[in-house]
């Protein structure tokens, strides 16, 4: 088996997906930034149930990333993110360069209202236009038939289908479940920058999750239980803790204070050190 086949440019990724669209193939896109762990992989593997063909894009989107954030520390490793791609099935990678996405003169950003106003879009100001924006663009570049994407960035998800609903997109967007390691701490790249004693920590955001969605789904009022899941979450070792909100799924409304009367999401952020760690779980009334 020959490496996995590159390109970098929206003309080379157009022509490779031209020649399956000739044989009527059916197309799968699974847009990430790299640093790629089993979390990603699950979402190739998903794709290719429901495609012929799976192009995977790597780009790391400078307009996502804020004023002191770590766009110029995120790691980036291509070859060996490539190997991983072409074992996990991935037929083409699309690795454009900045150049290619923005050009001289680009002027253009999208923004989604409604759904980017709370949670990550309060903490992040226009973090959401910079995803929209490249979304936007990596899925007009090449019209795949299906585009999969995380529950763990769930707000990001909502704000996705918003875009491609709003866009007309031609686009199914297929949301993938949540991959977590053995002690339930959900995988990300950022998750590399904890310390062992943070990483020991860490994974009380998870069940704190879970105790207090079987809380409020057995009745409990939404707001004391939002209080006392931020509270356990401090006595365990976070350093803060930046929202644990339960939200409508749908429009990411928020819930509360009483009892929930249908599906619901809690979704938190709680930070170790300089890591945010972001998570989320469904809850069923």
């Amino acid at each position: 088996m020959g490496k996995l086949p590159i390109v970098r440019t929206r003309a080379a990724l157009r022509r490779e997906i031209g020649v399956w669209r000739s044989e009527r193939l059916r197309v799968a896109m699974t847009p990430t930034m790299g640093a790629l762990h089993e979390g990603h992989l699950s979402l190739l593997r998903l794709a290719a149930t429901r495609a012929d063909r799976v192009v995977a894009s790597l780009f790391v989107n400078p307009t996502q990333f804020g004023p002191g954030e770590d766009f110029q520390s995120y790691p980036r490793d291509e070859s060996r993110d490539a190997a991983l791609l072409q074992a996990a099935g991935c037929d083409l990678l699309y690795a454009p360069p900045v150049e290619e996405m923005y050009g001289d003169g680009f002027a253009t950003a999208i923004t989604v209202s409604g759904v980017t106003a709370p949670m990550e879009g309060a903490a992040r100001p226009g973090h959401f236009s910079g995803v929209a924006t490249v979304v936007a663009k990596l899925l007009i570049q090449g019209l795949p038939d299906v585009a999969v994407f995380g529950e763990k960035d769930y707000q990001q998800l909502q704000v996705i289908r918003r875009l491609t609903a709003d866009l007309d997109l031609p686009v199914e967007i297929l949301p993938a479940p949540i991959v977590r390691d053995p002690d339930g701490l959900a995988l990300s790249s950022r998750n590399a920058y904890l310390t062992p004693a943070q990483r020991a920590v860490a994974p009380a955001l998870y069940r704190r999750l879970i105790e207090v969605a079987r809380a409020v789904a057995g009745g409990a009022p939404i707001a004391a239980a939002e209080t006392a899941g931020v509270e356990a979450l401090l006595a365990a070792g976070f350093d803060a803790v930046e929202y644990f909100e339960f939200r409508d799924p749908a429009d990411l409304a928020r819930l509360g204070p009483g009892s929930i009367s249908g599906p619901a999401r809690l979704l938190a952020v709680a930070r170790l050190g300089r890591t945010r760690l972001l998570d989320n779980i469904a809850v069923a009334a």
